[in-house]
């Protein structure tokens, strides 16, 4: 309150100690120069080094963390290289079993082919000598009954009946000689 009263009785030149903005006190510039160098002095024993101990701390972690992002970088880069290798590989891979495979499909169909042949042959063989079979049975049948039917017919005519060894070989010797004319 006391300032209050101060301000009011003598203005505020005269209750601050300044009269103008302008003006220079040398006591104030004095003692603000002397705070100034001590706060310097003591901020640069103490709390330079710590500061620069810290920002040099900090740039070497900044730069480790550079260099590590760099190695892991490269490592990537050299990772990706690889891999598109190895998808180069393996398409190269896929493209050579497909074709292999296709090589190995055709050589078993050819061999598929070739045993049906083979077999088809082996079939058309048995039957050919099947029917080769069946058709001298079947001549050799009708021998026999043009044999006995010329035996029956000749004992008609003879009245008598002829089936002894000798007449049926009598008749296949004639149907022989008949065959060897035509």
């Amino acid at each position: 309150m006391r300032f209050l009263l101060a301000l009011q009785a003598h203005g505020p030149e005269e209750a601050t100690g300044f009269s103008s903005p302008f003006e220079v006190n040398f006591g104030l510039f004095f003692w603000t120069w002397a705070v100034f160098i001590v706060l310097f002095l003591v901020l640069k024993r103490f709390a330079w080094p710590a500061i620069l101990k810290a920002t040099e701390e900090r740039e070497r972690r900044i730069q480790h963390q550079l260099s590590e992002s760099e190695r892991l970088n490269a490592e990537a880069q050299r990772l990706l290289d690889e891999h598109h290798k190895l998808v180069a590989g393996a398409r190269t891979e896929a493209h050579e079993l497909m074709a292999g495979a296709k090589v190995a499909a055709e050589k078993e169909r050819e061999q598929l082919l070739s045993r049906t042949r083979h077999e088809q042959e082996q079939v058309l063989e048995r039957a050919k000598k099947e029917i080769a079979a069946e058709r001298e049975r079947a001549v050799l049948e009708l021998r026999r009954e043009a044999v006995d039917l010329s035996l029956a017919a000749a004992s008609k005519l003879i009245h008598q009946r002829l089936d002894g060894d000798a007449d049926r070989k009598l008749v296949e010797g004639y149907l022989a000689s008949l065959q060897g004319r035509h």
